[in-house]
């Protein structure tokens, strides 16, 4: 019975979103309280459910995603994002392209969203991919799937952050083994998948893409934007710091003054706030920006995540009253005896949701809900699980989801060329994600 409740209440919200075009963040709020009354919840206690989910879920990611919004701003405003690309680009030439591009939207994608990512890095891609007479769909794949594994697997990403939280997994462990989790992804989704759809699906690979569906993007002059070395150590400081925390965590057991200390500056709010206050005078003051303009840069950025949070807050609403009625012990009880490895069963339930509401955070937050009892009675290491979800999150982007036509736009794809492009890419990414987490689950 409780999974019926859950199933109507899942039916009901992509009623809400998809077909209604009810806010997210709004529908989440709704469909939480008509299950939680369904469930069986005291209708007094309802309303602390959810205030207790949205709080709970939001907490410090507040902080995190702030200050990560601002810091991508500054960077993107400041033409460092243009460097770093640029630089790369020089570094490895034309035959080995695809590499470059890989490595400047992993850096960039660390420090920004999906959406954002794919806006700073695609003007340069176009460029490039005339200069060298390629066509900007064989740029575009490799910088896609390299970004949205970045968005879907690693902090300080929204969605692998908040789960992190929901499972109580190590924020350090998941982007150590996130990494290494990425990196056959990528490889596959990438340069592998590229190659596959270039010999099979030619007709996508166009050259005479028209950029001006981009609209307004800020135009720079190499000599004008920040040195190569400063804009990547920049973009790359708070997974720096979270990483160094992690690894001597790993290496020395101590509680003295150095390790406290280590342990305070590799804290993700710490780690974000001190990179911001960096990038604020490496890609600000230092460069003559003054602090008003700086100000009004961040604003700008906080006034772009606003609706995020509060769709990350509802999700978590969801999650409690799922919690207080009793649902994940129900599911956990129900797989607790199951050969299905935990891994596998938090992708499907993930991928599932993902098709279905097409919001790869909202997805995200509702499968972690569903299987934190699993963890808890399976014993299942939950740094994996967070990104089993991770991966499960990004499968088969479809027309519910805005990256699907920011892809269709930006590349000049009809709508069955995205679907065979881009929503294959995005099942391409979920399923060697899976893979390469049962591979790691074997030595980690």
């Amino acid at each position: 019975m409780p999974l019926l409740i859950v199933l109507i209440g899942v039916i009901l919200l992509i009623f809400l979103i998809t077909k209604l075009k009810l806010n997210t963040f709004v529908s989440l709020v709704i469909v939480a309280f008509l299950v939680g009354l369904a469930l069986g919840i005291p209708v007094s206690k309802i309303s602390a459910s959810v205030e207790t989910g949205i709080g709970g879920q939001l907490g410090h990611l507040a902080v995190i995603f702030g200050f990560g919004s601002m810091l991508g701003k500054i960077i993107s405003d400041s033409g460092g994002g243009y460097r770093i690309a640029n630089q790369l680009i020089k570094i490895f030439g034309r035959k080995r392209i695809q590499i470059a591009v890989i490595i400047a939207s992993f850096i960039i994608g660390l420090a920004l969203f999906f959406e954002v990512g794919l806006v700073v890095l695609l003007p340069i891609i176009f460029v490039l991919a005339r200069e060298v007479d390629l066509p900007l769909l064989y740029l575009g794949i490799p910088m896609a799937a390299t970004l949205n594994v970045a968005h879907g697997f690693l902090p300080p990403h929204p969605a692998p952050t908040a789960v992190s939280q929901a499972l109580n997994a190590p924020l350090g462990h998941v982007l150590l083994v996130g990494i290494l989790v990425s990196i056959p992804t990528v490889i596959i989704s990438g340069p592998v998948f590229n190659y596959f759809l270039h010999k099979f699906y030619p007709v996508v690979y166009r050259r005479n893409i028209d950029v001006s569906v981009l609209g307004h993007y800020k135009e720079f002059k190499l000599e004008e934007t920040p040195k190569f070395g400063i804009s990547v150590l920049t973009a790359l400081l708070p997974v720096i710091l979270i990483s160094i925390a992690t690894i001597y965590s790993f290496l020395i057991s101590s509680n003295d003054f150095f390790s406290q200390f280590i342990e305070f500056i590799g804290a993700p709010d710490v780690a974000m706030l001190i990179s911001l206050i960096f990038g604020i005078f490496t890609m600000g003051i230092l460069r003559g920006t003054k602090i008003k303009e700086i100000g009004e840069e961040m604003t700008e950025a906080v006034k772009q995540i606003a609706m995020m949070l509060l769709i990350i807050g509802g999700g978590g609403a969801f999650r409690q009253v799922l919690v207080d009625g009793g649902v994940s012990k129900f599911i956990g009880d129900l797989f607790s005896q199951s050969n299905i490895s935990p891994i596998i069963i938090a992708w499907l339930i993930t991928a599932l949701l993902r098709v279905s509401l097409g919001s790869s955070t909202v997805a995200s937050i509702t499968a972690a809900s569903l299987v934190a009892s699993i963890v808890k009675n399976t014993g299942a290491d939950p740094v994996l699980i967070v990104l089993a979800i991770g991966a499960g999150s990004v499968f088969a982007d479809h027309v519910n989801d805005a990256g699907f036509w920011m892809i269709k736009e930006y590349f000049g794809l009809s709508l069955k060329e995205t679907f065979l492009s881009w929503t294959t890419l995005t099942s391409v990414i979920a399923v060697s994600g899976l893979l390469s987490i049962l591979v790691v689950s074997n030595f980690v």
